[in-house]
């Protein structure tokens, strides 16, 4: 299927890295959101409280209400459920009214703010939540410390893996949650201990939110997949180790990964991702996909070169006035077995509806070398190897106070810059619990 019949795929007058913006801060090369990126997300201020659609431009945020753009009220799951046209349509007239020289300028500059004034907030409702495993290089690591002759199970290779998670603990960036409580099987135990989490722990992932959704009974071609995908944002799934070790079989993880999960506030669609598309491959020697997750597009332009990199700031670091320490990096394009459109149609194949709002989670996307681990599992060696922190502090597993911060961006010649902004989130304490005895 070329790109004509994939519009998301084409480069054209909205990717031009020359345009420029009135909008001052858009033109810095070190922002995240130029006028090439523009991704959508929910914002209300102290003033007004109700939820308001934006876009980000620079540091500022357009309502896109007071630019009489959306109807009063409009929220990004009707927006989502409308299709792709309408996105593109939007997305066009967005960027030929925020571009340097526009006749907009006067009346949109009144319907901007700045976005350090506003509260960010999830960007959309989310009432369906699954999460993938498609971090191949973290499903080997992991894999490894539990079965060192047999990392990756018998299906990984064949079938996208994933379970569905809980969608009313997801939270917006900048907010705190508590550790979680739980069971887990100290090694050497006779029965497990009740209590707080001790092995917490981040995922580096990407949100994959849909679009328009499907009817119930109806499959979705892989090669039509997209066409359901709005865009991407970052991702923190959160995860307790040790309660996940513990509950984990026969079922998968249930405790350990729903008490919180952080989304950032902006959704880059897949126009704005268009030039950073490439070739999807398999290392040499793997099987292709069976015939319901491949096609000739996928090959062609499946993946999509995001850089993602992990920092940690300790309450200690804060107190100092140190910034946020660079513990990891990696790249979507090499750490996903999978492609979007192939999980997509995976959820898909069964029957299963989608609707607008849906997230996938995609999973800890980790690269395979020293540093590239998107969890602290992988970056300690499951805690024998703490990282060592700015003013000698060390981890293994996050402590109370710790704030993680989640960076993506998109870089390649010939295009300008695009970033996701931050997905930040910081460990509270336990949430104290009187137990009875009977």
């Amino acid at each position: 299927m070329s790109s004509a019949a994939q519009p998301w795929l084409q480069i054209d007058e909205t990717h031009d890295p020359a345009l420029t913006s009135w909008v001052a801060a858009a033109n810095d090369p070190a922002t995240d959101f130029p006028v090439q990126n523009l991704p959508f997300g929910r914002f209300r201020t102290a003033t007004n409280p109700a939820p308001r659609l934006g876009v980000a431009i620079g540091d500022q945020v357009l309502d896109l209400e007071r630019a009489g753009l959306v109807e009063p009220g409009s929220d990004l799951n009707a927006l989502m459920a409308r299709g792709p046209a309408l996105r593109r349509t939007l997305r066009l007239t967005l960027s030929r009214g925020l571009r340097a020289g526009s006749p907009k300028q006067a009346d949109w500059a009144a319907a901007l703010m700045p976005m350090a004034e506003a509260e960010l907030l999830l960007p959309c409702r989310v009432g369906d939540y699954t999460d993938f495993y498609i971090g191949i290089h973290h499903a080997t690591r992991v894999g490894r410390l539990f079965r060192p002759d047999n990392p990756l199970l018998p299906n990984y290779k064949w079938v996208p893996i994933g379970y569905h998670g809980r969608a009313s603990s997801l939270i917006a960036s900048g907010q705190g949650f508590r550790r979680p409580n739980g069971q887990s099987m100290p090694p050497g135990a006779a029965e497990p201990r009740f209590g707080p989490c001790q092995r917490l722990d981040h995922e580096l992932e990407l949100g994959i939110l849909i679009g328009s959704g499907n009817t119930l009974g109806e499959p979705i071609p892989v090669d039509q997949a997209e066409d359901h995908v709005f865009g991407l944002t970052l991702f923190n799934d959160w995860s307790a180790r040790d309660v996940q070790a513990w509950e984990y079989q026969p079922l998968g993880p249930f405790l350990s990964k729903n008490f919180a999960s952080t989304l950032s506030p902006w959704v880059v669609t897949l126009e704005a991702l268009a030039p950073f598309r490439q070739p999807f491959t398999r290392p040499e020697g793997d099987q292709a996909p069976l015939p319901y997750l491949d096609s000739a597009q996928q090959r062609a332009s499946g993946a999509i070169d995001i850089g993602l990199e992990v920092h940690l700031q300790t309450a200690a670091m804060a107190e100092r006035g140190q910034t946020p320490a660079r513990i990891a990096r990696s790249n979507f394009a090499s750490a996903a077995y999978w492609t979007i459109a192939q999980l997509v149609a995976h959820h898909t194949v069964g029957g299963c509806n989608l609707q607008p709002g849906d997230l996938f989670g995609s999973g800890t996307l980790s690269g395979p070398g020293e540093g590239e681990g998107g969890s602290m599992l992988e970056l300690t060696d499951g805690g024998k190897r703490p990282i060592e922190l700015p003013g000698g502090e060390t981890r293994t597993f996050l402590q109370d106070g710790d704030t993680v911060i989640l960076k993506a961006r998109c870089e390649r010649a010939g295009a300008r810059s695009i970033g996701f902004g931050e997905c930040r989130g910081t460990v509270l304490p336990a949430p104290g619990m009187a137990i009875s005895a009977v």
